[in-house]
C-alpha cells in the first residue's frame, strides 16, 4: 500500500509549483550545482555516480512546502529519489527507526 501524504492546497498551487520549478531550473545551471554533481555522490546512499546519473532532489518536497533553494536541494541517484517520493527527512528517520 502506498503511503498517504496530507497535502496543503497552498503548497500544491500550480502557480507556486511553476515558480519553484523555474528556480530549480536556474540553480541546475549554476556553478554551485555543477560543483555538487561533479563530486558524483548521492546525498542519500553516498554511492558514487557519474554527474549525468544524478538528479536534483528537494529534501522537503515542493508539494509539502519545500522551496527551490540551495539549502533544500541535493544530488540524488534515481533509485533514492524515486524511493523517497514525498517523504520528509523526519518521516524517513521515523520509518527507519520503526523498521529496527
Amino acid at each position: 500500500m502506498a503511503p498517504f501524504y496530507d497535502l496543503d492546497p497552498k503548497h500544491t498551487d500550480p502557480a507556486r509549483m511553476k515558480r519553484e520549478r523555474e528556480k530549480a531550473k536556474k540553480l541546475r545551471s549554476s556553478n554551485w550545482w555543477k560543483q555538487l554533481v561533479a563530486k558524483g555522490e548521492c546525498h542519500y546512499c553516498s554511492e558514487k555516480f557519474s554527474p549525468k546519473e544524478l538528479t536534483m532532489d528537494h529534501i522537503v518536497p515542493l508539494a509539502r512546502g519545500g522551496t527551490s533553494t540551495q539549502g533544500n536541494l541535493v544530488p540524488s541517484c534515481r533509485p533514492c529519489n524515486e524511493r523517497k517520493q514525498l517523504e520528509t527527512p523526519a518521516e524517513k528517520l521515523l520509518r527507519e527507526m520503526a523498521s529496527k
